[in-house]
């Protein structure tokens, strides 16, 4: 069975920091791509983040300069870390993984697996 672990969300003020990690089986982070989505209430889910084979890596537009994804292959997990952070990125947090590791997408129906997800709240 396929498990995403997140884990880092919590209560920031305006301008503060997390870190949101994501751990799974070295099966899955050798050969997945993985990606952190996020949604608000009320609206869609959105791409935050990924990382695929070659360590390539694509932000989004809304937290470029401001979010950071980073993977340790000897934990098997990846980071988001999130600097700057605004009252417009509450959300909860998931992580997820898609097959191929080669394939870049950010379509939350292209991955294969999600985790739980963890909330991240920004308050003003």
């Amino acid at each position: 069975q396929v498990q995403l672990v997140e884990s880092g969300g919590g209560l920031v003020q305006v301008g503060g920091s997390l870190r949101l990690s994501c751990a799974t089986s070295g099966r899955i982070f050798n050969r997945y791509g993985m990606a952190w989505f996020r949604q608000a209430p009320g609206k869609e889910r959105e791409f935050v983040a990924g990382i695929w084979s070659g360590g390539r890596t694509l932000h989004a537009d809304s937290v470029k300069g401001r979010f950071t994804l980073s993977r340790d292959s000897a934990k098997n997990t990846v980071y988001l870390l999130m600097n700057s952070l605004k009252p417009e990125d509450t959300a909860v947090y998931y992580c997820a993984a898609e097959d191929p590791i080669y394939v870049v997408t950010t379509r939350p129906g292209d991955y294969d697996y999600w985790g739980r997800g963890t909330q991240v709240t920004v308050s003003s």
